[in-house]
């Protein structure tokens, strides 16, 4: 096959996404993929990016607040450091610690044979991670929180910077600005 002609071939493939992508928008569905949540970063501070694969991270604790209920993941880092019970003298975390809390609109299974309240829709997810020359000016930590649209699928950031937090975790400043312990195992 000539350079001419597999030129044309792609030239007709493209042709033929577009026209595709612009019938799928004419039809009244959207023809746009979900968001890439590692694309969003909190205004002058955290990504979420920085936080790649805290899904599979252990699990520090769980928490309910009214009406949804929390899992707070922790990183190698942030677990090695509570195994070793830095934070229950009050040393520092070290640097590369982070933790993640997720947030989910609390709900009744329909399944369970008891009453038992399950995670229903995402609201946000919150990260913090401990680089005390990155973040020196707010305890050493970095705070983000990511609301999440369930119509769209996608994360915006909230507050306005990586000191978003700050305020709140000024109360536990003697526990290295950490609210959670380690549950018991």
């Amino acid at each position: 096959m000539s350079i001419i002609s597999l030129l044309r071939n792609r030239r007709s493939v493209l042709v033929a996404s577009a026209v595709a992508s612009v019938t799928l928008a004419a039809w009244g569905g959207k023809a746009t993929s979900a968001q890439d949540k590692y694309s969003v970063s909190v205004p002058d501070g955290l990504a979420f990016s920085e936080f790649r694969g805290f899904e599979s991270w252990p699990t520090v604790a769980v928490s309910q607040t009214g009406a949804t209920i929390e899992v707070i993941l922790g990183n190698p880092e942030m677990i090695k450091a509570y195994l070793a019970g830095d934070h229950d003298v009050g040393k520092h975390f070290p640097d590369g610690s982070k933790l993640v809390k997720i947030h989910w609109n609390a709900k009744q299974s329909d399944e369970a044979p008891a009453p038992t309240t399950i995670p229903g829709t995402l609201q946000n997810i919150d990260f913090m991670a401990r680089d005390s020359k990155r973040f020196a000016d707010s305890g050493g930590w970095g705070y983000a929180e990511f609301d999440y649209d369930t119509g769209s699928k996608s994360f915006a950031p909230m507050g306005t910077g990586y000191k978003c937090g700050l305020a709140c975790h000024t109360i536990v400043k003697s526990k290295d600005y950490v609210f959670t312990t380690y549950g018991a195992r």
